[in-house]
């Protein structure tokens, strides 16, 4: 049940973009449409998920057994680079499109905040290897979730008449900021 609550927390109520505000470039960068914004989904969901999990494992076996726990920041952040290679590598040879697509914010993952942030928050609310994962999933999820929530909204809007003061990014802005008010009603469910 304490798994649950973790996820559903991660997701929903502490949201990391849009209540943590980690992560905002990625976010407010790829949602201008769905399919996009869901290949980032994706891309970032694998990143998130899979150094929470090798980055916890460092923490526990090599760096805390070694008395060097304060070289946390810099190997998360090689993890986490090693892996947005990895997946950089993947979508270059499989996905040709999704890769051009993505462009410059596929490898803005290695410096996304929100990857970083929940392998540090893991450590630091010490959780265990397997509920640092889900957490990271769940992280991940919601991420993706508020990514592609934008993203609908984003290409409904290019059909709407919006004052020209508003065009472009000030509405983008203006829409983030509602979905992020919306969000905070989640909060009830603690």
């Amino acid at each position: 049940m304490e798994l649950i609550m973790i996820a559903i927390t991660a997701s929903l109520i502490n949201n990391v973009v849009l209540s943590q505000f980690l992560g905002i470039c990625a976010f407010l960068g790829v949602s201008g449409k769905a399919k996009t914004s869901n290949g980032m989904g994706m891309a970032l969901t694998f990143v998130l998920t899979l150094s929470s999990l090798v980055c916890g494992i460092l923490y526990k076996f090599i760096l805390v057994p070694l008395n060097v726990p304060y070289l946390k920041t810099i190997v998360f952040i090689l993890v986490v680079a090693a892996l947005v290679q990895f997946v950089e590598m993947f979508l270059k040879k499989f996905a040709k499109s999704l890769y051009d697509a993505l462009g410059i914010y596929l490898p803005l993952i290695t410096t996304n905040c929100a990857v970083l942030g929940v392998a540090l928050l893991n450590v630091q609310n010490e959780y265990s290897i397997l509920t640092g994962t889900i957490y990271g999933l769940a992280t991940a999820l919601g991420f993706w979730f508020a990514m592609l929530i934008l993203a609908f909204i984003r290409e409904k809007m290019e059909y709407n008449e919006i004052p020209a003061a508003f065009k472009g990014f000030p509405i983008v802005m203006v829409t983030a900021a509602l979905m992020s008010i919306a969000f905070t009603g989640f909060s009830a469910l603690k």
